[in-house]
Parts: C-alpha cells; structure tokens; sequence
C-alpha cells in the first residue's frame, strides 16, 4: 500500500472535488421547487382572469333573465290592452289601464336594469382585455425566469460530469480500504469526510482534538477520525 501520507493528499484532492459535487447537486435539487414556485406564482395571477370572466357569464345571466322578465311583461301588457275595450263599466277600464300604465313603468325599471347590466358587462370586458395582455406579459417573465433556471440546471449537469471525471483519475490511487471508508463517511457526513484541525479543533464539528490524537495523525500510521463526528482527520500544511 502507499505511503498514508500520500493516500491522505489523494483523499484531500478527493474532498475538494466532492464538496463540489456535493454542493451543485444540492443547488439542483431546489431547482424544481423554484420552477414550481413561479408556475404556482403565475397560476394565482391568472385566477383573477378567471374571477373577471366568471363575473362577466353572471352579468349575461342576469341581463337574460331580464330579457325575458321584460318579454314577460310586454306580453302581459299586451293581453291587458287587447282586453281593455272588452270591459264593460268605466271603472273597470279604469282600473285595467293603471294595471297597463304599472306594467309599463316595471317595464321601464327593467329596461334601465338591462342597460346598467350591458354597461358593467363592457367595463368587465375590457377589464378583461387588459388582463389578458399583462398576463401574457407575467407569462412571459416567468417563461424567462424558469429558462434561467433550466440554463443553470444544465451547466450543473455539464460541470459535475467534469467533476465526476476528475475523480475516475484520483480513485484509482487510493488503497480500496481507505476509499471505503472516505465514501462512507461521506454519504453519512453531508459530503465532508476530510476534514483539517484547525489549531486544536476539527474542521468538521468544531470539537477538540486531544493532543495525543495530533501527534498519531502526524505519525501517518493510521487514519485518524474525530471523536465526535467521526471524519477522517488531517495536519493542513504538515511538510514535506
């Protein structure tokens, strides 16, 4: 087997190129979150398009009721009038014309109502128009945000396959043993399985390094792990 020191900058050379890995792949995967967040963010500014349009089938509605509530009352006008002259005493006209003169003025209520309705039924219309055309605006602005994101998911792509060849050329140096041991504390440390002491304190968790397990990691007999977090431990800067 090589000399542990060596293993040890092959190790070190390793983690570099693995924190990076570890750190682009974490960036991808908040990726499809944010392409989530603006198409949730677009599908909320398109409900108030939905609100106007359902606001402008209620005006119809309303105004067709009123359509045939006038029809209704023109007809009904109509049939007191054919009976007018068919009454027989005066009073009885007159009371059938004041029902004709009360359809005609509820006719005229109508009417009015149906006119008001054809104007607010206009301004939701062009409400409407004017939504369209900004929401083809948001659509555009978030089609061009979710292309930044895409862009940047394949430079990922692109920058860990180069990462990735990077390590093919290191592994091979290592003893199988001591790479066995790297990946798995590795996968179970959040990428960082190397890790400097930093006066008298890992690199990794901050915790103290007794001084006896200093001078075994200079010795390079064995590989020497935190206590605590239990990566593998290094002098940064130990000479030749």
């Amino acid at each position: 087997m090589p000399d542990l020191k060596s293993q040890i900058l092959e190790l070190v050379n390793l983690q570099k190129i693995d924190s990076e890995i570890y750190a682009l792949k974490n960036e991808k995967e908040s990726k499809p979150v944010q392409i989530q967040a603006i198409d949730s963010a677009f599908e909320e500014k398109k409900k108030h398009l939905a609100d106007l349009e359902q606001e402008l089938l209620n005006f119809q509605k309303q105004r067709k009721d009123k359509e045939l509530e006038l029809a209704s009352k023109d007809e009904g006008r109509k049939k007191l009038e054919g009976q007018l002259y068919q009454l027989k005493t005066n009073k009885e006209y007159q009371a059938m014309l004041q029902q004709i003169q009360d359809s005609k003025a509820d006719a005229s209520v109508i009417e009015d109502q149906i006119l008001n309705l054809f104007d607010q039924a206009d301004k939701v219309k062009n409400d409407i128009g004017q939504e369209k055309v900004r929401l083809q605006g948001e659509e555009k602005a978030a089609g061009e945000q979710k292309k930044v994101i895409q862009d940047r998911i394949k430079e990922i792509d692109d920058r860990v396959a180069q990462l990735e060849s990077q390590r093919k050329q290191i592994t091979p140096a290592l003893d199988k043993n001591i790479l066995s041991q790297y990946e798995r504390i590795l996968a179970n440390r959040d990428g960082l399985a190397i890790v400097g002491v930093d006066g008298n304190s890992c690199g990794g968790c901050n915790m103290f390094v007794p001084p006896q397990s200093i001078n075994l990691i200079k010795m390079y007999e064995h590989i020497i792990t935190c206590e605590v977090c239990n990566r593998i431990l290094y002098i940064e800067n130990d000479g030749p």
